[in-house]
């Protein structure tokens, strides 16, 4: 359990920006403004601006539907998001820069120049990156000490999982700070060293790249296999809904990163490389297991097995991870 030290002073973090009003860049600033930060959602033009809105407008609907906010509430939660057209139009006393664009190293350190020039002193930049390096991104940019990665999961404004990977250069500061606001957000933080995948894609990757074999060799259809996901993990989302979510282009980046890295077999099967292609997964087909269905034992072992986490867990130690 990560502590933070109470030896200072710390100001708490109140202004908080996101770059990228995608689904996950729109998702961390909702649950921000849920939690009564005041949030700049920040991209490049002014329909993906829009865009991030509207996303947040269909999800907050849904919840005064199931009662979880009464329509003030949303109405106050969308007062405390401001959309902001241009990176460096962010507001020079914001507390905390989340990073949420693409994952490609060249665009995010694109982003986090533009983002020393526009922000002041005492600004903490984060990345939301999945897979690359936080030490390396930290190096590209002005303040390496108010550096971290913040990797959110799938819905922001839900999942109550976060990772926090301080930079080698990290300040205490730094990181208690980011602890802090993760823990207003009222998320379980896990504080993690800088490796490959951190230490949820180390088993989640490997997990979906498992889940496009069952497809690939003919196990079960797509539709199918999230549903025996949803019902043997627990989980309200499979793996291939997931994927056209977040984007099969990430979990191709996210898959070969941890293979060129880590571990080499686990290099993207055909079908995660044919839909990067088509961006898109089809998960239209019936989800009725059909009296045919033969589960290759090899892949269906290696994705129920709890022994090949459990091994993963021991390897991500063994390599340096907490």
């Amino acid at each position: 359990m990560y502590c933070i030290e109470f030896g200072h002073i710390m100001q708490p973090i109140q202004r908080v920006a996101v770059v990228g009003a995608g689904n996950m860049g729109s998702g961390i600033a909702q649950k921000s403004a849920q939690e009564e930060f005041d949030v700049q959602m920040v991209d490049r033009e002014l329909q993906w601006v829009e865009r991030g809105q509207s996303i947040i407008a269909n999800f907050l609907d849904e919840a005064v539907e199931r009662r979880i906010f009464s329509p003030a509430q949303v109405e106050a939660i969308q007062g405390r998001i401001t959309g902001v057209v241009g990176v460096e139009n962010t507001a020079e006393n914001t507390d905390l820069v989340i990073e949420a664009v693409f994952e490609d190293f060249d665009v995010k350190t694109a982003v986090f120049n533009a983002l020393d020039d526009a922000c002041g002193e005492g600004t903490i930049l984060a990345s939301n990156t999945s897979s690359l390096s936080v030490n390396a991104l930290a190096e590209a940019t002005g303040r390496a000490d108010r550096f971290v990665g913040l990797h959110f999961f799938y819905h922001p404004a839900k999942n109550r999982l976060v990772e926090v990977i301080p930079a080698e250069a990290s300040s205490q500061e730094t990181v208690d700070k980011v602890v802090q606001y993760c823990k207003m957000l009222g998320k379980v933080v896990i504080v993690c060293a800088d490796r490959p995948g951190f230490v949820v894609n180390r088993f989640f990757v490997p997990w979906l790249n498992e889940a496009c074999l069952l497809l690939e060799e003919g196990a079960a259809n797509a539709a199918q296999i999230d549903a025996i996901a949803c019902k043997a993990f627990r989980i309200g989302l499979g793996p291939f809904g997931l994927m056209n979510l977040t984007g099969p282009p990430i979990a191709l980046h996210s898959t070969d990163y941890l293979a060129d890295n880590s571990t080499p077999s686990l290099h993207g099967c055909c079908q995660l490389r044919a839909w990067w292609k088509r961006r898109a997964v089809d998960v239209s087909e019936d989800a009725t297991t059909p009296k045919q269905y033969r589960p290759c034992p090899s892949a269906c072992s290696a994705w129920f097995s709890p022994v090949s986490l459990l091994n993963r867990g021991g390897r991500h130690l063994q390599h340096g991870g907490r």
